[in-house]
């Protein structure tokens, strides 16, 4: 079921920053509402839980900001964000993650996105980030960035310098998930461990199936140790 947008017992402030945020985690989009209750200015006008919905709320909303989980059911970030740049290309898009190669960050950053900020700093770089992007620069490895070109360029040299370890096409929730199947976990034990359903889990299964070529838990527990996917020990 979808989060319906946030009612308003308010007409918005004059000047304020109308702002949605999108996560798949309940308890991290109430620590995010409750960060910008508490900086002026700031107004969260809707919510979203999954890729698809983000793309709703932002197109009939029109927020001056998107907060954007990257990893997120039935629709990953960046294709949300592809899809949200194509029809609204005013809003801007700050992405919010766990974990993120400098790969993704490049595509990330190609296709729209204004500012990458990791989860377990948000709360020193929340405010920050949202001053930096919407004075027109960006917000990358946290800190302010204004010229995006020579950032591009630095993160290109660094990809280039150090190859990106091969996922086929995995994203690192998908690859805790294998990791967690190398370990014998049951689906059961997986939704409990990241906080997600086990329709959510099945549906992260039947991905990283496609993506892998194998049709078994035994297969993929097989296929992931022997392309170093994870470490039999969970290091």
């Amino acid at each position: 079921m979808s989060a319906a947008p946030l009612k308003q017992t308010a007409p918005p402030l004059p000047g304020s920053i109308r702002i949605v945020v999108a996560d798949d985690h309940p308890v991290v989009r109430f620590g995010v509402k409750n960060m910008l209750m508490s900086e002026p200015g700031f107004e969260v006008v809707g919510e979203a839980e999954d890729g698809d919905d983000a793309i709703t709320q932002t197109l009939e909303l029109e927020p001056d900001i998107l907060l954007l989980d990257l990893q997120m059911p039935r629709l990953p970030g960046l294709e949300a964000m592809r899809a949200i740049m194509s029809r609204s290309p005013r809003v801007k898009i700050i992405l919010l993650t766990s974990t993120i190669s400098t790969q993704q960050v490049i595509e990330a950053l190609q296709i729209g996105a204004r500012g990458i900020v990791l989860k377990d700093s948000v709360a020193g770089d929340l405010a920050s980030s949202l001053r930096a992007v919407l004075s027109g620069d960006y917000w990358i490895g946290g800190e302010r960035v204004v010229n995006l070109l020579k950032a591009l360029h630095e993160l290109m040299q660094q990809a280039a310098a150090v190859p990106e370890r091969k996922t086929y096409g995995l994203t690192p929730r998908e690859l805790e998930v294998v990791q967690c199947i190398v370990e014998g976990c049951s689906n059961k034990d997986i939704a409990k461990q990241f906080g997600i359903s086990e329709e959510t889990v099945k549906r992260h299964l039947s991905n990283i199936f496609d993506k892998t070529g194998v049709s078994t838990r035994l297969e993929l527990a097989l296929f992931a140790i022997a392309h170093k996917l994870v470490s039999p020990d969970g290091e």
